[in-house]
């Protein structure tokens, strides 16, 4: 397990998947274990975890952003087989869709918590779930946003993730596969509303205001499988960094992205 312990205060971050099919993202200071979300079964989850060097019993927590299915799928039978506890808000547990668990705590949105020493800050999003958020973590003067599942790039999520030395972004959709594509027109409207996700262009105009002198690492996330393409995701955030994508990665739905150390 030499691989999965780093010198303590490292701050680094994996993708177990990311897109339609579900979702979960890794995060350690090395001292602390988080997942970010589970929206995988639990055999699949434990393979993937397996992928990256990791047994569910290390895990200090699963922070849960919203209980869409492909965010949520696996959260409850993770806790109960392995003894995981959940955080999430009020508003998520509340959808019903988690069922019973051992650990359980609240997340309040906009009020920071640490687990261990890896320090959380729960960021309000515009998403069409009951109470969700995203997710900004610091160690040691270092900083990762968590950033998918919303509709727009608000004023207020700008100003929260400002500053990060690494961000997993959402870059959903394509405006136009979307339009073309086989969704039904009231998908459509809600994926690309200003409570579904966001449009590659969007990212841009986000990661824009957010500031690129810091970020270190830029992945693409939650690409729809069929309004979107890694190519076309790395062709609107290029400009942005003058041509250059070597900062940019993309976490994919099957083998997602392997660990990513914040120097």
């Amino acid at each position: 397990m030499a691989e999965s312990r780093p010198p303590a205060g490292t701050l680094r971050f994996a993708s177990l998947g990311s897109g339609s099919k579900g979702n979960a993202t890794l995060v350690s200071d090395g001292e602390a274990w988080v997942l970010v979300d589970c929206g995988f079964g639990l055999r699949e989850t434990e393979r993937r975890l397996a992928r990256l060097d990791i047994h569910p019993r290390q895990l200090d927590a699963v922070l849960v952003t919203h209980e869409h299915g492909d965010h949520l799928r696996g959260v409850g039978p993770l806790a109960r087989r392995h003894g995981v506890p959940v955080y999430l808000t009020p508003g998520t547990w509340l959808s019903g869709r988690l069922g019973e668990v051992p650990q359980l705590h609240w997340i309040t949105p906009q009020s920071r918590f640490a687990i261990k020493g890896l320090v959380v800050d729960p960021i309000t999003v515009p998403h069409d779930a009951r109470e969700p958020v995203q997710f900004r973590f610091e160690s040691r003067g270092r900083h990762l946003g968590v950033l998918t599942d919303l509709g727009y790039p608000s004023d207020h999520v700008a100003e929260a993730f400002h500053g990060c030395d690494a961000l997993i972004l959402e870059c959903n959709h394509d405006p136009h596969l979307l339009q073309t594509g086989p969704y039904p027109p009231t998908l459509k409207r809600r994926v690309g509303g200003n409570w579904g996700h966001l449009a590659n262009g969007q990212a841009a105009t986000l990661l824009a205001r957010l500031g690129l002198d810091r970020l270190q690492h830029i992945v693409c996330s939650h690409l729809s499988e069929h309004n979107n393409r890694p190519e076309l995701a790395l062709e609107a955030l290029t400009p942005l960094l003058d041509g250059d994508a070597s900062r940019l990665t993309i976490a994919a739905q099957d083998h997602g992205l392997q660990w990513q150390t914040i120097s």
